[in-house]
């Protein structure tokens, strides 16, 4: 049996240029920018992978009925909260579809939401939970690669075909996250469903010894940017080190437009960046997250497929995309492929294929891009080599 429960404000906070959704002030500052939660919408689309009528056991409204009904399922509902939710909701909700039978619940949120699921599965033992990527930030190695992949895991689990395991929910304090403190606290751990490929693996830290690495990579995309077009520098430590190499200083998790050595908007909003693309030849410069290899839809959300597709070929048809990573970060994937989530199949699909990735000075990598979206289809997990 599955059990649905839904954020509704999750991921509200990152078109909006903001370090997450967590409090009722980041919540309206948000929409008073134009931004609005999607938490229901990938839930529905995780969903649909399910066979029609599938019944779901699952929380009232938008918290989880809505979309199950959009999926064309057959919810239950056992819980109902008043408006507006909290997080004490969010674990109630999930303590009450894991009583009422169910073996596995999605939820459909960040990291902040991963934590509200691991207090509402607390004196539960044995119930499974997957995340449907809906936050702004997402640390934690619980969720799937995409809302798709959450769906198709969650139908070979139906089928009774994967495995699980123990995974750490890890959380960040927003406030000083918007003043550059990344400082993971782990909350406990999640029974999670389990394929290569199909969950996302923890992010992970860029050691010290390599901030050397981190710096060269920064210097080298620096002496690539040309005059008179717009680059949009994304979050995190290696665009810091490329600001510094510009001689800007940036927003530490904004995505910050720099054009001829000056930056023309701060901490840019999706609608902010619109219309800085309306006015001349635009990029996106963005690195890797380290152990997971998004370089789109994890703390970025700013970057949106609608900015995407602005940028269309970029500047001379370079490409929408810059990626800067220092050369271990590659290493550390395996072999895995960088990811993109933006939220728009079709958008994914565009951005799929081989990008290069500045290095160090003079030096690049031609890397493989995919869009997360996995057949529907059980597969067999790959044998050990």
């Amino acid at each position: 049996m599955i059990g649905l429960v839904v954020n509704p404000v999750a991921g509200i906070g990152g078109p909006a240029g903001l370090a997450g959704s967590d409090g009722a002030d980041v919540q309206a500052l948000a929409a008073s920018r134009g931004s609005s939660a999607r938490a229901g919408a990938r839930a529905t689309t995780a969903l649909a992978a399910l066979p029609p009528g599938t019944p779901v056991l699952t929380a009232a409204g938008a918290m989880g009925m809505d979309a199950a009904t959009a999926a064309g399922l057959h919810p239950r509902v056992v819980f109902t909260a008043a408006a507006p939710t909290s997080a004490a909701d969010t674990t109630a909700a999930v303590r009450a579809v894991a009583a009422a039978g169910a073996t596995l619940v999605l939820f459909a949120g960040g990291d902040g939401t991963a934590r509200d699921v691991v207090a509402g599965l607390a004196d539960e033992a044995g119930v499974a939970a997957l995340g449907i990527p809906a936050g702004v930030k997402m640390y934690s190695p619980v969720f799937a690669v995409s809302p798709r992949a959450a769906g198709g895991l969650a139908r070979a689990w139906l089928d009774g075909s994967l495995p699980t395991q123990l995974r750490e929910v890890l959380d960040v304090d927003e406030a000083a996250l918007r003043r550059a403190r990344v400082e993971p606290r782990l909350y406990g751990d999640l029974l999670v469903p389990y394929r290569a490929g199909r969950t996302q693996a923890r992010k992970s830290p860029t050691p010290v010894s390599e901030q050397a690495a981190v710096a060269a990579a920064a210097r080298g995309a620096a002496s690539t940017l040309r005059p008179g077009v717009r680059y949009l520098l994304g979050p995190g430590g290696t665009m810091a080190e490329l600001a510094r190499a510009l001689g800007v200083e940036k927003t530490p998790l904004g995505v910050d437009v720099v054009l001829d050595g000056h930056i023309v908007c701060r901490a840019a909003s999706e609608t902010e960046l619109l219309d800085e693309i309306s006015r001349g030849p635009a990029q996106a410069v963005v690195s890797v997250i380290g152990g997971q290899g998004f370089v789109l839809g994890r703390g970025n959300q700013q970057l949106s497929a609608r900015v995407m597709r602005a940028l269309g070929d970029g500047p001379d048809g370079r490409g929408p995309l810059v990626v800067v990573a220092p050369e271990s970060k590659l290493v550390e994937l395996h072999g895995r492929p960088l990811l993109v989530d933006t939220g728009d199949p079709a958008t994914d699909a565009a951005l799929a294929g081989f990008v290069r990735v500045v290095t160090g000075h003079a030096a690049s990598s031609l890397y493989p891009v995919h869009a997360p979206e996995p057949s529907l289809e059980p597969t067999e997990e790959p044998h050990a080599s």
